[in-house]
């Protein structure tokens, strides 16, 4: 059959399941939490359709489809509106929300501050980082909010690596206006369904557009006295200044990079941070697997303090922080709007359709794992990893847009890790699981505390 006579993608098409939600029911869910406004089809079913205030939205939970839709058709798919609208006006055009040639060049440029090499020279202040933190939690000797300290750390160790310390920014303020910003972006994407005009007010919009401009202003001044005086030091900020594109000449502004430091900044500590928290609670509740990561770290420490050449012979630990975000994916459903007809699996997806990936589903479907809700690492042993298909675990995303932070998050969290167990022994104040709520980003519903032990 030839691409012009596939059928349209729609309710009628045979082996496509249609989600019958009411708007009425869907777009309050988007506010509250965007995952439960997931259709529950999709926990099962390969493809859902679904049309909401007009809006055609194909779901995919077939491996198979997304290589082909985020592979094969890359070009036919941008990030669309609701992406902008939530995200752009704190990260402008960085690499997270740029389309086109405008993100392949900002990619290009970032690109030598993520080889392996240089992701190797980092180590050193990713554990000294974590050992702060450590000897910071062994002092109060009490309980702490496992996120907000998975925040903390992570930031830091953002801040120290891409940008040589802080320099004027109070990293405190900061931190906050992230979670301020984020907060309120259920009710972003709902009104972008209903295509509302960008002044309406929403609860949170003023406090979430003040986070925003701080965080805007904190790192263009940053950025210009960097200019003014530049000092030898080699970060990504430096990077950033020098990037030029080979072919125009073409360098960047100071508005582009803030859009990009802002996007690692915010990208790059949130999920990683949210990765490490859950693992810690998972941890927690599941000891035979903590005392298998205790019992490698002393192997490969030999009882020392961890070191940067330890880091990549813990692959135990790397299995458990991987299941941790199977169960707990941080950024858990990406969108793509098709910018041009393309077919996909037998159907044409139409121009303005959104293609919706929801990575949480797809971690937790019913065809592609054993017992999906259990935890169990050894999901991630070499053997069980080579023969499940690519796209079945997508915690960076997928396609050419896959996190270009991805083995620098990996790293980190290992490192961290490593460091923290080593000494300190978590314990959770509750018996369940904290409830996860979608903010962009996967966190647990409320804080969740945890009690410090000093590990003999």
């Amino acid at each position: 059959m030839s691409i012009d006579a596939l059928p349209t993608i729609s309710e009628e098409c045979p082996g496509v399941t249609v989600s019958r939600r009411s708007p009425f029911s869907v777009l309050p869910a988007l506010v509250r939490d965007p995952l439960q406004a997931l259709p529950p089809e999709i926990y099962h079913e390969p493809v859902v359709y679904s049309q909401v205030a007009g809006r055609r939205r194909i779901l995919l939970a077939d491996p198979a489809l997304i290589h082909e839709a985020l592979v094969r058709n890359a070009d036919a798919l941008n990030k669309g509106e609701d992406v902008r609208r939530a995200l752009g006006p704190a990260l402008g055009q960085g690499l997270l929300t740029a389309d086109g040639a405008h993100w392949r060049w900002q990619r290009q440029s970032v690109a030598p501050a993520f080889r392996h090499e240089k992701l190797m020279g980092l180590l050193p202040p990713m554990i000294a980082t974590a050992e702060k933190t450590r000897d910071r939690w062994l002092a109060s000797g009490s309980s702490i909010g496992i996120g907000h300290e998975m925040m903390r750390t992570t930031f830091d160790i953002i801040v120290e690596t891409m940008m040589s310390g802080p320099g004027g920014i109070d990293v405190a303020r900061v931190e906050r206006g992230i979670t301020d910003y984020l907060k309120p972006t259920g009710w972003v994407f709902a009104l972008s369904i209903l295509d509302a005009p960008e002044w309406l007010p929403y609860p949170g919009r003023s406090r979430a557009r003040a986070a925003a401009t701080y965080l805007r202003s904190a790192i263009t001044r940053m950025i210009a006295e960097r200019r003014r005086k530049p000092d030898g030091r080699e970060d990504l900020v430096a990077l950033l200044l020098a990037a030029s594109d080979p072919e125009s000449g073409r360098t960047m502004t100071d508005e582009d990079i803030a859009d990009n430091l802002l996007t690692f900044m915010t990208a790059g500590h949130e999920t990683t941070a949210l990765g490490l928290a859950w693992t810690f609670l998972l941890l927690a509740r599941h000891p035979n697997h903590e005392a298998r990561v205790l019992a490698e770290i002393d192997e490969v420490t030999a009882g020392g303090p961890v070191r940067p050449e330890h880091i990549a012979r813990l692959a135990y630990t790397r299995q458990v922080f991987s299941e941790a975000m199977r169960l707990y994916p941080p950024a858990p459903i990406i969108t793509r709007t098709a910018t041009r007809a393309f077919p996909l699996g037998g159907f044409m997806v139409p121009q303005g359709a959104v293609l919706i990936l929801p990575i949480h589903a797809v971690h937790h479907h019913a065809t592609l794992w054993e017992s999906p809700e259990r935890f169990d690492p050894e999901r991630f042993a070499p053997e069980p990893a080579k023969s499940r298909h690519r796209y079945a675990y997508m915690p960076f995303g997928a396609g050419p847009r896959i996190c270009i932070g991805s083995a620098f998050a990996t790293m980190e969290a290992v490192a961290i890790l490593a460091v923290l167990l080593q000494a300190v022994r978590l314990r959770s104040r509750a018996d369940d699981m904290p409830a996860p709520m979608m903010k962009v980003t996967l966190r647990p519903k409320k804080e969740a505390e945890m009690l410090v032990e000093r590990r003999s």
